[in-house]
Parts: structure tokens; sequence; C-alpha cells
């Protein structure tokens, strides 16, 4: 069937309305997404497979990036301005201008609870429903360019624009920022939120005559105190610790300097450094002067790392970096911090005689990773040896059977590890245990009555905001996914007022509210390595001694929290999150260290301390023994850059491989010395002589060990100790059955039968001829026997005997 062709005008008009119709479709799509790349970016919220909300971190911006410089007061109260001052900077990151920028503050409701301190922050734009005006910025922004801006804004005000805030509490702000991209429309750009902690309003900004007619302007203005009737019980931990820094493989001597993998630290000590200015900081918040009745004093806890003691220690007396960590006996230049290091131990001993002191767990190690690894020796470097080293390190005494792990979690072995040592109380994050109890109880987790270990829970929001606060932020792996956001969108001051909101909200729980509990109190516990600058670190103190100062919170010491009994007996199970899995120890690492500690034990076993050497067994291999420990460190696995948790890993295998090289050596450092030629026997009972040498710098008990012909008997000489550096003989009584020529393998070995040094081969020569011998000489014998009757015999019959023939008498 043939079809008709259309008309030629219907043709032409066909194409002309395809055409046009492309030509719309192609402005509306670069309309379309130029507008949608300004349109705000608000995501959904995807279920997790458990069925939670998972928080997904806001994207990135693509045309204008906000940034918080400054937020003025860090924290309200009743003497405070009473206007909220904002400044920041907006800079143009992407490809095309961007006009008629201008931004304005928005405010959500207070928190209600403390899993919302930090769901809170990644809230839609429109959660954030009370807003203030819009200030211009810039009328245009070119590619690269910034310009900063204020806002303010009242707290509360009679008459005109405010954050409508009139109770304490704790409150999520946003800063919004809107423009106009080249080839598109006008819209939300980028945002910065952060937390307002309220412990008081101030009197509100307007005047009397501006009040509402029929209302009190004097109960509209006035001051707004919080409550104070239920005061919150406070504990903190100051953590003084850093990573790993002394490098793995060196044994312990008695003169020589100690050696570096870097000289960081030098900087960190030093004044301005991070660890100088985090003792400045507590310093001077709990000095006289400032703390004048001591209740900030009393609340806060040093929680010192005694790895970085030794290291501090070592450094003051003079000290060594090496070139390369792989490398640890290699080429290495002088130091530069042992001035500072000096100086920041003194300060640290005298801060120390006037507070709360305990040692952390030796180096942040995992202690899943260590109870998995199971060595009794490691174990009790890690758990008992830091409480000792800070003591005779600060002329302290600490706070003992106190177990604060890194991770903030426990697993059911390393319970059972820290049960099998004794009563503690571990310091670890709310959702850690499943109990119905608070932050700031205690509930049992392993044994029972005297012996049971319990756990004093520490909020899970606070310590998370505290982590995130400082030039590395990080997200501990106690907190959920659903809370788990890209910190690297806030601002360090931003993070800062997320962390001063997160540790005032629990105090500001008004005795009226669901959230408040019988006998309320809080732990505070930032992490273990802890970023923050001075002013960080000074502005969290002052946050504390403020809620103490005003009555909101009232001092708990550390001591009094570990001394404290569960309210119920049953034991509460364990909840180890999959993501503490993650950012632990890698199963390569502990295979290696669980290789190489037996080595160590079997060593240290067979070295003998000599009273009148000053180097003893337990100083030359304590270092190699930490080294181990220093592997399963848990620094820098949770960091938010990737490349310091690559860093990480590396280290931890360097370190094992430094640990077997220096091993490796020791064994090595013990054997017997070949003697040259061949060995011959003046008879079948002569002594073998060997010579034995040692060339470690302590004495050494060993055991020869002897693998020879059926031919030969060896006696076993026992064990033998052999002096430091040196070398002794050693006589071995054999016994040959036999005249010719064997091989003799000799080697040392430990008691336990562990090998040492090279085996050594001598070939032995013997002059006895054995069985044939022996019928020979009793052949002889007989013979003589039998010639010397026929001469007897002959005489006594007076008969001459032949043999006499030519000797006869005259």
């Amino acid at each position: 069937m043939t079809v008709a062709s259309r008309p030629a005008w219907r043709r032409s008009g066909a194409r002309v309305l395809t055409a046009l119709t492309l030509v719309l479709m192609m402005i509306g799509a670069v309309v379309g997404a130029g507008a949608a790349a300004a349109q705000p970016t608000t995501q959904t919220q995807p279920e997790s497979t458990t069925g939670a909300p998972v928080t997904k971190s806001r994207a990135q911006p693509k045309f204008l990036e906000l940034h918080i410089d400054d937020v003025t007061p860090t924290a309200v109260t009743t003497t405070t301005d009473p206007v909220v001052t904002v400044r920041g900077t907006v800079a143009n990151i992407g490809d095309r201008p961007v006009t008629d920028v201008g931004v304005r503050l928005q405010r959500a409701p207070a928190v209600g609870s403390s899993e919302e301190l930090r769901t809170s922050l990644d809230l839609d734009q429109g959660e954030f429903d009370v807003v203030g005006p819009f200030v211009e910025v810039a009328s245009s922004l070119e590619e690269g360019e910034r310009k900063q801006f204020t806002l303010a804004l009242p707290l509360r005000s009679i008459s005109g624009w405010s954050l409508d805030i009139t109770e304490p509490g704790v409150y999520p702000l946003l800063v919004n920022v809107n423009g106009t991209p080249a080839y598109g429309g006008q819209a939300r750009l980028d945002d910065a939120r952060f937390l307002l902690p309220v412990l008081g309003l101030p009197r509100a900004t307007g005047t009397a005559d501006s009040a509402p007619q029929g209302t009190d302007s004097g109960s509209v203005t006035a001051p707004v105190p919080p409550d104070t009737s239920d005061p919150l019980a406070v504990t903190m931990l100051w953590p003084l610790a850093d990573q790993p820094r002394l490098a793995a493989g060196i044994p312990g001597s008695v003169n020589d300097k100690v050696r570096l993998v870097d000289d960081v630290l030098a900087g960190s000590l030093s004044q301005g450094g991070r660890l100088e200015q985090l003792l400045a900081a507590a310093e001077f918040a709990t000095g006289p002067d400032v703390d004048k009745d001591k209740r900030l004093t009393d609340s806060v806890c040093l929680a010192v790392d005694p790895d970085l003691l030794i290291t501090v220690s070592n450094m003051s007396g003079g000290y060594l970096v090496v070139d390369d960590p792989a490398n640890p006996s290699g080429p290495a230049h002088e130091g530069a911090g042992r001035d500072a290091a000096a100086a920041w131990l003194d300060r640290l001993e005298s801060l120390a005689h006037s507070m709360c002191v305990t040692a952390v767990p030796f180096a942040q190690v995992d202690l899943a990773a260590l109870s998995r690894v199971d060595d009794p020796s490691l174990t009790a470097s890690a758990l008992q040896s830091p409480s000792d080293i800070v003591d005779s390190i600060l002329g302290v005494t600490s706070l003992r059977n106190v177990t604060w792990p890194d991770s903030g979690v426990l697993d059911d072995s390393s319970a059972q590890m820290l049960h099998s040592r004794g009563p503690t109380t571990t310091l670890l994050a709310a959702n850690a245990v499943e109990s119905t109890q608070s932050s700031g109880k205690t509930v049992t987790i392993a044994g029972g009555g005297a012996d049971a270990v319990t756990a004093a829970l520490f909020d899970v929001s606070a310590a998370a905001a505290l982590a995130a606060v400082g030039s590395s932020p990080q997200t501990p792996s106690y907190v959920p996914e659903r809370a788990r956001y890209n910190l690297d969108r806030d601002s360090r001051t931003a993070r800062l007022q997320d962390a001063l909101g997160a540790v005032t909200w629990s105090s500001l729980q008004s005795p009226g509210t669901a959230s408040r509990t019988v006998d309320r109190s809080m732990l505070i516990a930032p992490p273990q390595l802890w970023s923050a600058d001075g002013d960080e670190a000074a502005a969290v103190l002052s946050t504390v001694s403020t809620l103490l100062r005003t009555g909101l919170a009232t001092p708990r010491p550390l001591a009094k929290l570990a001394e404290q009994r569960p309210a119920t007996p049953e034991i509460a199970s364990l909840a180890y999150p999959q993501r503490a899995i993650v950012d632990g120890t890698p199963e390569s690492v502990e295979r290696g260290v669980g290789a190489q500690a037996p080595r160590i034990d079997e060593l240290m076993r067979t070295l003998v301390d000599d009273p009148q050497v000053p180097l003893t067994p337990t100083r030359f291999m304590a270092p190699l023994r930490e080294d181990l420990v220093r592997a399963m460190s848990l620094s820098g696995r949770r960091d938010q850059n990737t490349a310091t948790t690559t860093a990480a890993d590396e280290a931890a295998h360097v370190r094992v491989s430094n640990v077997a090289t220096a091993i490796d050596a020791m064994y090595a450092a013990v054997t017997v010395l070949a003697p040259g030629g061949v060995y011959s026997l003046a008879s079948e009972q002569s002594p073998l002589l060997l010579v034995a040498r040692n060339d470690l710098p302590v004495a050494i008990n060993v055991k020869l060990r002897v693998d020879a012909p059926d031919e030969m008997h060896v006696t076993d000489i026992g064990p033998q100790q052999l002096p430091p550096r040196g070398s002794r003989s050693l006589q071995v009584p054999a016994e040959v059955s036999d005249s010719r020529t064997m091989v003799v393998d000799f080697s040392l070995t430990t008691e336990s039968g562990q090998n040492l040094g090279e085996q050594t081969s001598v070939t032995v020569r013997s002059n006895a001829y054995g069985q044939a011998l022996a019928i020979i000489t009793a052949c002889a014998g007989a013979l003589l026997l039998f010639l010397a009757g026929r001469r007897l015999w002959h005489r006594f019959r007076g008969q001459p005997d032949r043999a006499d023939e030519g000797y006869e008498r005259p």
C-alpha cells in the first residue's frame, strides 16, 4: 500500500516547529541548570539497613562558600551583650560572577535531646524558621573574590527583628547566603550552622515605650536567669597525649640518646605549640587568681599518656631525629626541642601536684586488639605500667584503677581482659553499653562484687563535638551513622560553638523536663589526642567554669565517680560498633605483634640481671615491648584526612618490622664460634673445647645443643652464663667409640630451647680404635702372661730357658 506524501507547506511547518521546540528546550536546560545549581542543597535522608535515618552531610557549594570567623558572645549569660554578632567571610569559588550577595541569620527551635546536638546541625534550611533581615555583602562578587561581613541580631526585642529567644537553652543558628550566579536565578548558595548556648538572657533591647499594650515592660525586658535548683555534677578529663614519636626497634641503653621519627613534638612543646597551649589553658583556668574556690580544679583531672611522658623526659636530656623511620639506627641529626621539653615537663609536674592526675592506656592502644593478641607482658605494659610511669616522672600519686579507652568503647574480650587485672572503672561512651543509665552514671560490664569492672558513661554528643574542635577534626567511632557528617564543611569557629553548646546542654535541662534524672551528672571527655589550640581550650574551660560559677553545675572529682557503685547489680551488655572495627588496628599489624611478643618474652626470661651492670634486662627490653604496644595505637585513625589514617597504618607496620629486625639481631648476637681446622681428641674421653660469644650488653643464660653421631656421647653441661659483650670457653665432656672422622653440630639455645645465633659444625678426629684396640690389647696381655709364666716355670724346675741362651752366668 502506498502512503501519500504530505503537502510541502506541512512539511516546512513541521520543520520550523521542531526547530523552535529544540531551541526552547536548550534555553530551558541552560536556565534550569543554573537555577538548579543555585538551589538549596537540602537532601533527603535515606534509610539505613537498620531502619534508622542516615544523616548526610550538606553538599559542597558550587558558587559561594560561607565561613564563620567569630561569634560574640560564645555563650550567652545574663551579663553578656543582648545582641548576637556573627562575623564571617563569603568567597566566590565558582566559575562565574555572582551578584546581589546577601546574608541573614536564622534560628531553629531549641535542642530537645542529646542526639539533636548533632542532628540539628544537618536540618533542612526550612527548619530554621526564625529569620532575620538580609544584609548585603556585595553587589557583585567576581571569581575568586572574598568579602567579609558582620551580622548582628538581638536575642529578643520589644520591637524590630530578633532571634526571639525567650528562655535558656541551646539553639541551632544558621547563616544563609543568597546570590544570583550568572546565567541563573537568585537562590541560597551556601550556609553555615552552629550552636549557641544560652545560659541566661540579658535585658532585652528596645524601650519601655515600645512594649505591647497591656504588658509589663519590666517583665518583657528583664534578664532571665537559669534554673539552678538542681545543679549538674560535672567531671572533666583534660587529655595530654601525642602520637608515638620514638623510633621503633632501638633497645634500651644507659648513655645512648633516644631517637625520634620526626621533630614535630619539639614544636608542640614550644611556646604556642599544641601541647604547650593545652597545658597553659589548664594552668590559667585552675590558677589561684582565676579559680579561687577551686571548683574547676576539683572537677578536672589531667589524663596523661605515659608514652608522651617517656618521650618528653628523654628529649629533655638530648635526642636525635632519624632521617628514615624505617632505618632507626641509620643517619640522624640533633633534635631542637631539648629545652622546650624540659620546660614543659617542669610546668606539668608543678600543675600535677595541685590537681587530679590519671594515666591513660599506653600510647592510646587499641584495647580490643590488645585483648586479641593476649600477651600478658604487653597487657601489663599497656595497662599496669602507665600509672607507675606517670608517678615516677611527675612525682605524684596518680588515680589508679581507672581505664579510659581511646576509642571510648569496649568489646567483650577487652572487658574480660580488664576483669582479669582486678577491679577497675572504665570511661565509656553512653551508647557503648546497652543500659538505661544516662551519661555520668556507672554500670557493671564484667565480673561482680568487689572485683567488678564498671563503666562510667560520658555523653556521646558532647564528646563528639569536642573531638571536632581544633585543626584536625575527628569523628569518634562511637558516633552512630545517623549522626555522622563531614566536619570539613564547618569552620573551626562553628565547630567550637557546637562543642560549647553540647557541653552546656545537660546543665540547662530544667527539673520539670523529661530529660531530668535523679542525681544529675555529666562526664566530659575530649579526645585523648586533641588538636584544640589555646583559645579553643580556654573557651571550653571557661564555659565549664561558668557553669560552676553560676550554679548550673557543681564539681564532682573523678575519684568520686570511680568510687560510685552501679544502681543495679545486673551486668550490662556491651555494644561494640562496626565503626570501631574499621577504625581499629589492622589484622596484619595484630599478627605481627602476636608473632614478636613471645620472642621478647622468651629472651627476657633468658637475660640475667647482673648487679654490676647498670643496664638491666627490663630496661634493655622494655622499649621493644612498648614499640609493639605503640604499633596498636589508635592515634590518627579517626582523622577526617584519609592521608593521616594511611600514615598511621604505615607507621604501625614500620614499627612491627623494626622490632622484628631488632629481635632477630638480638638472637643472632649470641652464638658459638666455629673453631678452625679439624679438632683432634687425645683420647676417647677427651673434652671438646668451644667458645660461646655474647654481643648483647646484658648477661644471658644459654644451653648448648649438640647434634653428634651415635659413636660419640656428649655430656650435657647444663645452663651456662655468658657475660655482657664477652665470651666464655666451654668444656664439653665427650666419649668417642670410633676412630673415624666425625662432624658434630653445636648451637646455643635459650633454656626453653629457642635457637640463638647460628649453628656451628665441628670436625672431630679421635685416636681411639674402639673394639679392635681392645682385642689387640687383650691378646698382647695374654701373650705377655704366657711368656712370663713359661719363664718362671723353667726357673722353678732349674731348666734353662731358651730365651736365656747367650746370657749364661760364668
